[in-house]
């Protein structure tokens, strides 16, 4: 190679080793802030930029991502003066680098002091009941001051959280001392609603038991009043049905006597049967009547009833 061609060669690589590193390519979700001369010139987002050597330098390359930091337990006293720890977690976004990287030294130690601060003029202001019921109350609050406080230095505060509150020892104590008193309260609750309901229902079915203890009875009372009658029913029945079988027997013997003819000897012949059964052995004293014509006058009144009794 002769020296011209060397010579000429020589600055041309040096120019394409200059000019390839200062070729610069910015990731996605990134921004670069660019400063020539100490002095901010551009915010490069994502691609491939090439910077002017020797006068232009990348200042910062910066995540435009949202971040998380969570800050550590902070002393805060309530407007009751109890004081308690509570540590937040802010959700937060860079939205301009260019006044994220100008606008404040140190921007997390900034936003974790304006935190603390904010929190504590917050709770000064709650006792320790608000405190520990409204949490969300505290968040919205806080992240409506941290977002308006830090738009200057191009961050925007998407969220904040209370983390833990933690009270005193003793307050923790208390505390528990009076949860566990509410829960055995509403176990007495619980219990005697339990009681009063089983009474309820041990009476409800005591009551449904006399009632149909006593509709049993009623009806038990009306099946036998219904047997009872008729059982007489039957009974009276009966005693008709023999009575009446007792006449057809008498007006059957009275048919068969007419029909025999009897004598005047045998009709007071059977007058005396007939009154030695009606004595039947019992009575102490049978009149006899004197006139025995009588009996032939009884004799012709049965014909008589025979004769009857036949013609029906």
């Amino acid at each position: 190679m002769s020296p011209a061609v060397f010579g000429i060669g020589i600055p041309v690589l040096l120019i394409l080793i200059i000019i390839i590193s200062n070729i610069k390519i910015v990731p996605q979700a990134r921004a670069a802030v660019i400063e020539r001369f100490g002095t901010y010139l551009a915010t490069w987002q994502t691609g491939l930029h090439l910077k002017a050597p020797f006068i232009d330098r990348m200042s910062e390359l910066i995540s435009l991502k949202e971040q998380v930091v969570d800050f550590a337990p902070q002393p805060v006293i309530t407007k009751d003066n109890v004081t308690m720890q509570i540590d937040t977690v802010v959700y937060f976004q860079i939205t301009d680098p260019m006044l994220y990287t100008y606008g404040v030294e140190h921007p997390m130690q900034a936003i974790e002091n304006l935190t603390a601060t904010t929190l504590r003029n917050i709770v000064g202001d709650l006792e320790l009941d608000q405190t520990l019921t409204s949490r969300d109350t505290i968040n919205a609050q806080m992240r409506v001051i941290l977002d308006e406080a830090t738009d200057p230095w191009g961050i925007k505060v998407n969220r904040v959280e209370l983390k833990s509150i933690i009270p005193p020892r003793e307050i923790q104590d208390a505390m528990e001392k009076q949860m566990k008193a509410e829960r055995e309260r509403r176990e007495a609750i619980l219990r005697a609603e339990g009681e009063k309901r089983s009474a309820i229902l041990v009476a409800e079915g005591q009551k449904e038991s006399v009632i149909l203890r006593a509709e049993g009875d009623k009806q038990s009372a009306i099946l036998r009043a219904d047997a009872v009658r008729e059982a007489k029913i039957r009974e009276a029945e009966g005693e008709a049905e023999a009575i009446r079988k007792v006449q057809e027997a008498v007006a059957i013997g009275i048919v068969k006597i007419n029909e025999a003819n009897p004598t005047d000897k045998a009709v007071l012949l059977k007058s005396y049967e007939t009154l030695a059964k009606v004595a039947d052995g019992k009575a102490t004293k049978i009149v006899i009547p004197s006139d025995l014509q009588s009996l032939a006058g009884l004799t012709t009144i049965i014909k008589e009833l025979a004769s009857d009794k036949v013609e029906e």
